[in-house]
C-alpha cells in the first residue's frame, strides 16, 4: 500500500517547501514562465478512488535553453470554504537554478508549495447516506505545466521570478535515468506570442508533495551533501578488519521484505562501535527510519559479537541501488558495499481507465494530465454517465490490439492522455499474494469525524496467532489508565477501537499476525468553521482607530486575516493587532494611515468574509505662507510656514530638487509649524524654495536671493603654505573654489606672463564656482608662484599658489655584507645621490636565493638607517640582497644585488655530560649530541680536561671522536680534574659543555645487589619441552663475580647454559625437562661484599593414569567406582579426574563427568539391561593424562524383577566450627602497586568472612576488594599508600563458633608530608602515618 500523505507544517503555520541546489549558467534572453499549480482537494478524493495500479513513469523533459520564471497562483476555492493562496517559493532574493532535464527516482517532487490542507476522502458520501469504505489509491500526483511566452504578460497575481538554468550536459543520476534523456526541442522564435504546454508526471515512488514532511517517507531526499559536493573526497580513517560478517547483495520483488546483517567482533573493543548505513554515495539512512525501514542492534555477551540489521519493509522499485555499511571505532574503520535489486510484479488492471486518462473539459491552463479536480466537481454527472455506458475492458482491448491502433482506440473511448496510458500499460501489476494469516483483512481506508470513534476489525484464519497493532510503524500498546485505544477479542475477530479521534490520529495503521501484515489508512475529517457574522465596511480618515469585527461558528477556531489577499502580519512590531473572544474575532489598527485603504478579509475553513476600508486625508488649510527673503552670504537663513492639520509631514524643494536634512540645513516640524533653517547661507542656497505637504496637491513657494563680493577660497584646498607638489611627468590640475555674486572675472599669471585659456600645455579655465590651472605634462621648469586676480561689480580679490615638481629618488649603490651568521647577516649601503627633491624617508630591503629569481621583501616598515640585519635564512644556501630608496613621491628602482654569501653557524653545546666510569688512572665520560646541528653538520667532538685550581685545559684527543663516549687515560691517581666537551663542524667549535663538579680519579667500590624481577619472586613454572630464558639483573663495581648452584650443587653446563655480563646473568634451557626443576641459588661477589638470591623453577608434565580403577558396587541404575591417585602426578598437583563409560556392545566411550576432584564416584541413570565398562583420566595444570585406566570387570544393569537390598548407612556429621587451614603471613608491599592478602578457612555451614584493619571492619571501601572461592579468602588493596599499612585480620563466623587470623602489612616507598598533602590525604591520616613511621625508624636505629 502506498504511504499516506501527511500534512506537516512549520511552526509559523507555513507549508514546508524544498528547493533544489542550483548551478548558475548564462542563458539567452528569451524567457520561460513555469507555472506550478497544486491539485485541488476534490481531485485528491477522486484520484484515491479511480487511480490505476502503479503511477506512470516520468516523461522526458527537454533541456531548457532559456531562463525560467516561477509564477504563484491562488487555487480555486472549494466547497464549504476557500483555499489559501499558495506561493511557489524557490528563494525571493537569490537566484536558484535546478536542472529539469530529467527526473530522478529518489529525488523529491519539484520544489513547489504543498497544496492547502484538505481532508483526504476515502468515501463517496452524500447527505444522510452511510459511509462506504473504498480501496486506498496512491497519493495524488502534483501537476507541473511549463508555459513559454515572449514577452510574458503581466500576471494578475503576485509573481516571483527566479532564473533557473541547466548545465549543458548533466550526467545521469543512475542507469534508469540514462534512458530518459531526449533531444531538446528548438527554441521558439523571438517575438512569438504562442503558448506551448508541456506536462510532467512525477512517479509515485518519489515522495509526493503532500508527504514532504512525513516521518515514514523513508526514501525522500532529506538533508545531505549538495550535488556539487558528491565528487569531493571524503576523509575516512584507514580500513581495518572490524566486520566479521558483511551484508550480502539481494534481489526481491516489489512489496517484499529483506534484511541485511552486519556483525562486528567486540573482544578487543572497549565500547560499542559506530555503524552507519548509506544509500548511494551520501544518503544517510539513520534519519529515514519509519514505516519502510528499521535499523536494529543487538549484542551477544557469550560470543562477544555486535549484530546490526537493516530491515526494508515492502520494498518499492526506487529502493533498488547500491548500499554501503560503514563501521568506525576510534582510529579503526571498515566498510562494505552491497546491492539491492527490486523486481517488478505485473498485475492486471480492473479499473475503468477511460475516466482516469481524460483531461479536464473546462480547459484550464493549470490542469494536469489527470485532471481529477474537474472529475470531482461533476462526479454526479460522471457517475450517471458511467451507469449508461456499458462496461468495456479497455485494458484487454489494448493488449490484443497492434501498437498502430492505440491512438484509434483511445479516441474511440475518449482517452486523451495516450502517453500516460501507454506508460501504465507497460507496468501492469500481478495479482497480489493471498494472505494466509487473515481470513478478512482491514479495508484499504477509513474515515471518521473529529471527536468521533472508529473501529478496526480483522478476522484471523488462525486464532492462536498473536496480533500487534501499529501506527505509522510504531506499536500501539494498551495502557491501564488511558481509554484512547480499546482492544477486543471476539472469536477469530481482533478489534481495535479509537475513541475521541483527533487530527493526530490521521495516520497509517497496520496489524501483524505472525509473518503476515495488513495496512490501512485513517482520515480524520474536521468540520468546517463558518462565518456567522461578516465584516462591515469602514470609511475614516488618517490617524483614527479602525476596528474590524467578525463572528464565526466555533469558539477557538483558527482564522486568518488578509489584506488584498495577503496575510496581515501580527507580530510584536506590527501595526496590526488581532484579538479574539469566544466566537468573535477583531483586527485593530490604532493609528490608521492612507496605506491601510484596501479590502480586508477573514478566512476560516468553512467560509470567508470581506469588507472594504477607505482611509482619506483631512482637508489642508494654510495658516501662514512662505515669504521671499534676501540674505547676505554667511548670514542665517530661516523659512517658516504653518498649515492645518498639524501632524501632516512635508518635503522641501530648492529649484525642484529635494532637500534633505544635514549639518548645513536643519528641517524642523512641530505640530502645525514647518521650518527650514540654514545657520550660514552660501551662494548655493539661493533659488526657489517650495514646501509640499505629503498627500496633498497644494504647495507653498518663496524666493531666496544671496549677495556676495568676489573671494578666493584657498583654505579649502588644504595645501601647506599654498604649495602644490606634483611628480614630474604627471598631469597637474588645480581647482580653486571662488565665489561672488555676480560671477567674477578671473585672470591667472606667472610673474608677468598671463596664462590664457587657449594655451596648449599650460592653460587656465574658469567656471561659475571655481577656476582651475592645468599643466598636461609637468616639468621641473614649471616650479614657481602663480597669481590669481578676481574682479566683479562688488570688488576685487587676489591670491597666489606655489607649484613644486618632485620625482622619485635614484637607486642606492649595491649593498655590502661585512658579517655573516648561521641564519643572519649584517648589510650596509650608501644613500642615493639624487633624492628627487624630497627627503629620503627610508629603505626597503629584499633578498633571494642565488639560484632563484623570486625576491622576498624583508621589512614592511621603512628602515630609516643605512644598515640592516636579515634573519631567518637557511644555512648552507647562497643569498643575495638589494635595497630600495623611498621618499614622499614613491619607491626608487632597486639597487644592484650584493655579492652572494652563504650563512653557516656552529652547533649548540653537547648535552647531558656525565661521568660513566672512574678508575685509578682513567675517567670515562659520556654525553648526548647537541640539540641544534646546523647545515654545516657535525664533524666530531673535542674532549678537554684541567686539574682543579688551574686554567690549563689539555686536549685529550688529537683527532675528533664521532662517538658520544670517551675515556681519558694517563691521569694521576687521587687527582681532581674538570672535564669539558666541544662540538666541531665547518663553522668552528661550539660553546663548551663543562662538568659542574670536579672528578676524583679513584676507583669506587659499589656493593653488589641483585634485582630479582617480580615474576621470579614466585615459582617459575614451564611445561616440558618449552624453552626457559631468565634474565636476572644486578649491580656492583668493579665487575662482580657471579656463581650459580642448583640444590646446593654446581650447575651442569651441559644441561643449563649460563651467561654473565657486567649487569645481568642469563639462564637458558633450550628444551626443559623435569630434571631441571629445583632451586637455583645465585651469588654475586665484589671483593668482600656479597649478595644472594634464589630462583625456584618447576617443570611440569602430563600426569600418569590413575591406579586400580574398580567397581565397588552395582545397584539399580547406579554403579559405584573407586580408584587410587596416579603414581606420577607430572610434577604438579592433581586438579581433577575425567570419568568415561562405554557400552560393551559398541565400546564407544562417552564422558560422564569432568574436573572431578574425589577418587570415588557413583554413576547414575544407566540403561537397564546394558553392560558397561568405565575408565578414568587424571588431570593436572598441564592437561589430561595421555591414557586412562579401565575397569577389568564390567557392570551389568539388572533388568526389572530383581531387587537388591539397600544397605543402611549412618549419616556422617560434616558440621564443624571455622578453622583457618592457612593463616595470614606478615608481608610488605610497594606503594602504588596492588597488594593481596590470602588465607584459607574450613567450616560447615559456610562461615561469614569479615576483613578488618587495625580491628576496624572494612565495609564499602572502594580501595579494597574481597574474594572468597572454595574457602580461600583474598583481600586486594588497590595501589596502597603508606597510610594503608597496619595490622590486618580476617574473622570467620558461623553458628558453631568463630576463628581469627592476623598479619602485619608494611608499605615501602613512603611519601613526605608535602607529597601526602598534594595527594589529598586527610590531615588525621597524615598525622597517624608520620607517627607510625617514626615509631618504626626508632627501633631500627
Amino acid at each position: 500500500m502506498p504511504e499516506p500523505a501527511k500534512k506537516d507544517e512549520m511552526p509559523n503555520g507555513e507549508k514546508e517547501s524544498v528547493a533544489p541546489d542550483s548551478i548558475e549558467v548564462p542563458m539567452p534572453t528569451p524567457e520561460i514562465s513555469l507555472e506550478v499549480s497544486p491539485p485541488p482537494a476534490e481531485a485528491v478524493a477522486v484520484q484515491r478512488v479511480e487511480t490505476l495500479g502503479k503511477d506512470p513513469d516520468p516523461i522526458d523533459v527537454p533541456k531548457p535553453v532559456e531562463p525560467l520564471s516561477v509564477v504563484a497562483k491562488e487555487p480555486e476555492p472549494i466547497e464549504n470554504g476557500s483555499k489559501e493562496p499558495e506561493m511557489v517559493v524557490f528563494g525571493a532574493k537569490e537566484q536558484v537554478e535546478a536542472p529539469v532535464t530529467e527526473v530522478k527516482e529518489e529525488a523529491p517532487a519539484l520544489p513547489c508549495s504543498p497544496p492547502p490542507p484538505a481532508t483526504p476522502l476515502s468515501t463517496v458520501k452524500e447527505e444522510d447516506e452511510p459511509v462506504t469504505v473504498v480501496t486506498q489509491p496512491p497519493p495524488p500526483e502534483p501537476v507541473v505545466t511549463v508555459q513559454i511566452t515572449t514577452p510574458p504578460p503581466p500576471p494578475p497575481e503576485p509573481v516571483v521570478t527566479v532564473q533557473i538554468t541547466t548545465p549543458p550536459t548533466p550526467p545521469p543520476a543512475d542507469k534508469d535515468d540514462a534512458t530518459n534523456n531526449t533531444p531538446s526541442p528548438p527554441p521558439p522564435p523571438e517575438g512569438a506570442n504562442t503558448v506551448k504546454k508541456l506536462s510532467i508526471d512525477l512517479p509515485n515512488d518519489s515522495v509526493p508533495v503532500s508527504a514532504m514532511g512525513r516521518k515514514d517517507s523513508v526514501w525522500s531526499l532529506g538533508e545531505g551533501m549538495a550535488p556539487e559536493d558528491l565528487d569531493k573526497p571524503i576523509d575516512t580513517p584507514p580500513l581495518s578488519s572490524l566486520l566479521i560478517e558483511k551484508p550480502q547483495s539481494g534481489s526481491i520483488h516489489v512489496g517484499e521484505d529483506i534484511t541485511f546483517v552486519a556483525k562486528v567482533e567486540a573482544k578487543d573493543l572497549l565500547r560499542k562501535p559506530t555503524i552507519k548505513w548509506f544509500k548511494g554515495k551520501w544518503m544517510d539512512l539513520a534519519s529515514k527510519t519509519g514505516k519502510h525501514l528499521q535499523l536494529k542492534e543487538s549484542f551477544d555477551r557469550h560470543s562477544k559479537i555486535h549484530t546490526f540489521e537493516m530491515y526494508i519493509i515492502k520494498a518499492k522499485e526506487n529502493y533498488a541501488g547500491n548500499y554501503r555499511c560503514e563501521v568506525t571505532y576510534k582510529d579503526k574503520f571498515d566498510s562494505c558495499s552491497f546491492d539491492l535489486e527490486v523486481k517488478e510484479l505485473e498485475q492486471s488492471q480492473n479499473v475503468d481507465i477511460r475516466s482516469a486518462f481524460k483531461r479536464s473539459s473546462e480547459g484550464q491552463d493549470d490542469a494536469g494530465e489527470l485532471d481529477f479536480s474537474g472529475l470531482l466537481k461533476h462526479r454526479n454527472q460522471r457517475e450517471h454517465k458511467q451507469e449508461e455506458v456499458p462496461e468495456v475492458d479497455v485494458w484487454e482491448i489494448l493488449k490484443m490490439a497492434r501498437p498502430d491502433e492505440y491512438e484509434k482506440i483511445a479516441f474511440e473511448y475518449g482517452i486523451t492522455d495516450l502517453r500516460g496510458l501507454l506508460r501504465r500499460l507497460k507496468k501492469t501489476k500481478k495479482e497480489e499474494k493471498k494472505c494466509e494469516a487473515f481470513a478478512k483483512k482491514l479495508d484499504p481506508a477509513y474515515q471518521a469525524d473529529k471527536g468521533g470513534k472508529i473501529r478496526f476489525v480483522v478476522d484471523l484464519a488462525d486464532p492462536t496467532l498473536d496480533v500487534k497493532w501499529y501506527k505509522n510503524g510504531q506499536e500501539i500498546r494498551p495502557t491501564p489508565n488511558q481509554r484512547k485505544y480499546i482492544f477486543e477479542h471476539k472469536g477469530t475477530q481482533r478489534i481495535m477501537i479509537i475513541n475521541n479521534c483527533s487530527l493526530n490520529d490521521d495516520a497509517a495503521y497496520s496489524v501483524s499476525a505472525g509473518e503476515d501484515k495488513c495496512t490501512t489508512e485513517l482520515f480524520v475529517k474536521e468540520l468546517p468553521v463558518k462565518v456567522t457574522k461578516g465584516i462591515e465596511p469602514i470609511k475614516t480618515t488618517v490617524n483614527e482607530r479602525i476596528e474590524l469585527e467578525c463572528e464565526v461558528s466555533e469558539e477557538g477556531a483558527q482564522v486568518k486575516w488578509c489584506k488584498n489577499g495577503v496575510e496581515v502580519p501580527t507580530g510584536p512590531r506590527s501595526r496590526y493587532r488581532v484579538k479574539s473572544e469566544g466566537t468573535k474575532h477583531w483586527l485593530i489598527i490604532d493609528d490608521a494611515s492612507k496605506e491601510d485603504t484596501g479590502t480586508f478579509s477573514l478566512m476560516a475553513s468553512g467560509g470567508t468574509s470581506e469588507a472594504k476600508v477607505q482611509v482619506d486625508l483631512k482637508p489642508l488649510k494654510i495658516i501662514q505662507d512662505l515669504q521671499d527673503t534676501t540674505v547676505l552670504l554667511g548670514q542665517p537663513l530661516k523659512l517658516h510656514c504653518e498649515i492645518f492639520p498639524g501632524n501632516v509631514p512635508g518635503r522641501w524643494y530648492r529649484n525642484g530638487q529635494l532637500i534633505q536634512s544635514s549639518d548645513h540645513i536643519n528641517i524642523l516640524q512641530r505640530a502645525k509649524n514647518h521650518r527650514l533653517e540654514i545657520a550660514s547661507a552660501t551662494i548655493h542656497d539661493a533659488g526657489d524654495y517650495t514646501f509640499v505637504p505629503e498627500g496633498y496637491t497644494q504647495s507653498l513657494c518663496a524666493k531666496v536671493h544671496i549677495i556676495d563680493p568676489p573671494r578666493v577660497h584657498l583654505d579649502s584646498l588644504n595645501f601647506p603654505d599654498n604649495t602644490v607638489t606634483i611628480v614630474a611627468g604627471n598631469k597637474l590640475r588645480v581647482e580653486i573654489p571662488i565665489s561672488g555674486e555676480p560671477a567674477p572675472r578671473v585672470v591667472w599669471m606667472k610673474g608677468e606672463r598671463v596664462i590664457l585659456e587657449s594655451g596648449n600645455r599650460v592653460r587656465a579655465e574658469t567656471f561659475s564656482d571655481q577656476t582651475s590651472l592645468t599643466i598636461d605634462i609637468t616639468e621641473r621648469e614649471d616650479t614657481g608662484n602663480y597669481n590669481i586676480v578676481l574682479q566683479n561689480e562688488a570688488g576685487e580679490a587676489t591670491a597666489s599658489i606655489k607649484v613644486k615638481v618632485v620625482d622619485i629618488p635614484d637607486p642606492p649603490e649595491a649593498p655590502l655584507v661585512p658579517e655573516i651568521g648561521g641564519d643572519w647577516c649584517s648589510m650596509t649601503w650608501e644613500p642615493p645621490i639624487y633624492d628627487g627633491a624630497s627627503p629620503i624617508l627610508g629603505y626597503f630591503i629584499e633578498r633571494k636565493k642565488k639560484q632563484s629569481s623570486r625576491w622576498m621583501r624583508l621589512n614592511f616598515d621603512l628602515n630609516k638607517e643605512t644598515t640592516f640585519e636579515p634573519k631567518k635564512m637557511i644555512e648552507g644556501v647562497p643569498y643575495e640582497v638589494r635595497v630600495f630608496a623611498v621618499n614622499a613621491i614613491g619607491v626608487s628602482k632597486p639597487s644592484e644585488p650584493s655579492k652572494a654569501f652563504v650563512p653557516l653557524a656552529v652547533t649548540s653545546e653537547p648535552t647531558m655530560l656525565v661521568v660513566d666510569d672512574v678508575t685509578d688512572t682513567t675517567v670515562t665520560m659520556k654525553w648526548r649530541p647537541p640539540d641544534t646541528i646546523g647545515a654545516a653538520g657535525l664533524d666530531g667532538y673535542l674532549v678537554e680536561y684541567s686539574i682543579e685550581g688551574t686554567d690549563d685545559w689539555k686536549v685529550t684527543n688529537t683527532e675528533l671522536t664521532e662517538k658520544t663516549k670517551y675515556t681519558i687515560t694517563g691521569l694521576p691517581t687521587e687527582a681532581k680534574i674538570l672535564v669539558r666537551v666541544r662540538a666541531i663542524n665547518a663553522a668552528g667549535a661550539s660553546l663548551p659543555r663543562t662538568l659542574q663538579h670536579s672528578i676524583l680519579v679513584k676507583e669506587v667500590i659499589e656493593p653488589p645487589k641483585i634485582r630479582i624481577p617480580r615474576h621470579l619472586k614466585q615459582t617459575f613454572i614451564r611445561k616440558v619441552g618449552e624453552a626457559v630464558n631468565l634474565v636476572i639483573p644486578f649491580m656492583g663495581k668493579p665487575r662482580p663475580k657471579v656463581s650459580w648452584l642448583k640444590d646446593n650443587e654446581a650447575v651442569d653446563p651441559t644441561q643449563v647454559s649460563i651467561r654473565n655480563t657486567d649487569c645481568d646473568s642469563i639462564i637458558f634451557i633450550r628444551k626443559a625437562e623435569r630434571k631441571h626443576s629445583g632451586q637455583y641459588n645465585m651469588k654475586v661477589e665484589v671483593e668482600k661484599h656479597m649478595d644472594t638470591a634464589v630462583v625456584d623453577i618447576q617443570i611440569v608434565d602430563l600426569p600418569g593414569p590413575p591406579q586400580c580403577v574398580k567397581i565397588e558396587e552395582v545397584w539399580g541404575e547406579n554403579v559405584a567406582l573407586d580408584w587410587t591417585p596416579p603414581k606420577d602426578n607430572g610434577n604438579a598437583a592433581i586438579t581433577g579426574y575425567t570419568i568415561q563409560k562405554a557400552d560393551k556392545k559398541t565400546m564407544e566411550w562417552y564422558t560422564c563427568l569432568e574436573h572431578y576432584h574425589r577418587t570415588c564416584i557413583t554413576i547414575t541413570e544407566l540403561v537397564v539391561g546394558n553392560e558397561y565398562y568405565f575408565r578414568v583420566y587424571s588431570e593436572n595444570m598441564v592437561g589430561l593424562s595421555e591414557c586412562a585406566t579401565q575397569t577389568k570387570d564390567s557392570a551389568l544393569i539388572v533388568k526389572e524383577g530383581m531387587h537388591m537390598k539397600n544397605p543402611e548407612y549412618i549419616d556422617h556429621d560434616f558440621t564443624e566450627p571455622p578453622k583457618f587451614t592457612q593463616p595470614l603471613v606478615n608481608t610488605f608491599a610497594i606503594a602504588g602497586y596492588n597488594a593481596t592478602l590470602h588465607c584459607s578457612v574450613r567450616a560447615n555451614p559456610r562461615p561469614k568472612v569479615i576483613w578488618m584493619k587495625n580491628k576496624i571492619a572494612i565495609i564499602d571501601d572502594p580501595r579494597y576488594r574481597m574474594f572468597s572461592n572454595q574457602g580461600v579468602c583474598t583481600l586486594e588493596i588497590r595501589k596502597p599508600s603508606p597510610y594503608d599499612g597496619g595490622m590486618y585480620s580476617c574473622k570467620a563466623i558461623n553458628d558453631l563458633g568463630e576463628a581469627l587470623v592476623e598479619c602485619k602489612l608494611e608499605i615501602k616507598g613512603g611519601f613526605t608530608f608535602y607529597e601526602l598533602m598534594q595527594r589529598g590525604v586527610p590531615l588525621h591520616l597524615i598525622d597517624k602515618y608520620m607517627n607510625e613511621t617514626k615509631a618504626v625508624e626508632q627501633p631500627e636505629k
